[in-house]
């Protein structure tokens, strides 16, 4: 067992601690955290690290592509998201495996020494899926079921079961969770759609979708046109006759197929109107903001104020390499700080943390509680009057390490120091 003893314990989920402790058994597990001169005596004899900062749960990366890490500077943005996809699937077809493998080693290392403790990754390769299990980062593996057609998609689904055999021999034992999942509302035929969530509610998994990330989703759902139609005319080669839309806007529709439930998570939303965003809240799915990633692609920020309008605090992801600087969380964080002020410091550290466990379902991370095991994230420095508004400027300037994840020893003296979150 380990105590740490800190300046101020941010909890993530609750009010933070001034010159607090946690203390931890050695699989990272919290047996107590409360204030020092409480937890401490009633801990003699065990061994003691200070930390002269703050100590907080580990990050949760609630949305990733680790497999596109390959991609990092080779895709230019602001030109919206169907020429970005274009340019990544011309630059993705002229590299080969073993640049996605290094690559890939590199973004998960990468989270780690950001003080990752989950993620949500999004893959159709599972191939970052080991060196996430041997990095002892937790989360859930949502794997894609893409394809416009019904007969492509009904494929997809039948198909995963053998992908996961013939790449990892067996979905392997610990913290990662698996979970089928559409890719997006006009990629999956909505009858597939609805078999995943069927079989979701019967396993109990969770399920993401990207949904409302930009203007052109709505514009094809709502009436069938726009240059989402021209991009599946042209680049996907089927007739006009193939394409089916529902004539309804993509939360409306997404609530039709059952998506707008306790156990999915709503990526993106950066296109949603403020009632669709009450609707979201209402139904008690999760929501999943990327706004670095956003900014890049679209040049617009995800809606966080209308969000919190309508009873809804989302949680935050970085999406790929291929459409952001880093894979920081506590960078995007940061990112909504600075345009929009007005949001409190300890939201944004929430949406860091807590919010992302909350989205993956996952109560043992993102928050420092008895019981939960959040690989307990140090961060170096006076946090001043606000330690929240602290981390959120130390982003780039400040040392971090993780103190214990999982089943790893303690080791503050070889901590690692956070990589430029710029």
């Amino acid at each position: 067992m380990i105590v740490v003893h800190a300046d101020c314990v941010v909890r993530g989920d609750a009010d933070e601690i001034r010159d607090g402790a946690v203390v931890l058994d050695d699989s990272g597990r919290v047996l107590d955290v409360g204030q020092a001169s409480e937890v401490i005596p009633s801990h003699a004899g065990i061994a003691l690290e200070r930390v002269h900062g703050v100590v907080m749960p580990g990050l949760v990366n609630a949305h990733t592509h680790l497999e596109l890490s390959a991609l990092r500077g080779q895709v230019p943005g602001g030109a919206g998201f169907l020429k970005w996809v274009d340019h990544l699937i011309a630059v993705r077809a002229e590299q080969g495996p073993e640049q996605d493998a290094a690559a890939i080693d590199g973004a998960v290392a990468e989270l780690d020494a950001f003080g990752t403790a989950a993620v949500g990754e999004v893959t159709n390769t599972l191939a970052a899926v080991p060196a996430l299990v041997r990095l002892g980062i937790a989360g859930c593996v949502f794997h894609e079921v893409v394809g416009v057609l019904f007969e492509q998609a009904s494929r997809r689904l039948e198909e995963l079961p053998e992908v996961v055999r013939s790449r990892l021999d067996a979905w392997p034992d610990g913290d990662l969770a698996y979970a089928p999942s559409p890719h997006a509302l006009y990629t999956t035929h909505s009858e597939v759609i609805r078999r995943v969530m069927k079989a979701s509610a019967h396993g109990g998994s969770r399920v993401s979708v990207h949904l409302g990330e930009h203007a052109s989703e709505r514009r094809f759902l709502e009436s069938g046109d726009g240059p989402i139609l021209e991009w599946m005319t042209s680049r996907l080669g089927l007739a006009r006759t193939q394409i089916e839309w529902p004539g309804m806007s993509p939360v409306e529709f997404a609530d039709s197929l059952g998506l707008l439930a306790p156990h999915v998570a709503c990526v993106h939303l950066t296109d949603a109107r403020p009632e669709e965003l009450a609707r979201v809240a209402a139904s008690g799915a999760h929501a999943v903001f990327c706004p670095r990633s956003n900014l890049y692609i679209e040049v617009r920020f995800p809606p966080l104020l209308a969000a919190r309008a309508a009873g809804l605090l989302p949680a935050l992801g970085t999406d790929s390499l291929a459409s952001n600087s880093s894979l920081d969380v506590l960078a995007e964080a940061s990112s909504l700080r600075q345009r929009f002020p007005s949001v409190p410091a300890h939201e944004l550290v929430r949406m860091a943390t807590w919010q992302g466990a909350l989205a993956l379902g996952r109560g043992d991370v993102g928050r420092i509680a008895v019981g939960s095991r959040p690989g307990l994230l140090a961060i170096e420095g006076d946090p001043g009057d606000d330690a929240c508004a602290f981390i959120l400027k130390s982003v780039a300037a400040r040392r971090r390490w993780i103190v214990r994840r999982l089943g790893q020893r303690p080791s503050l003296a070889t901590g690692h120091r956070g990589v430029d979150a710029a």
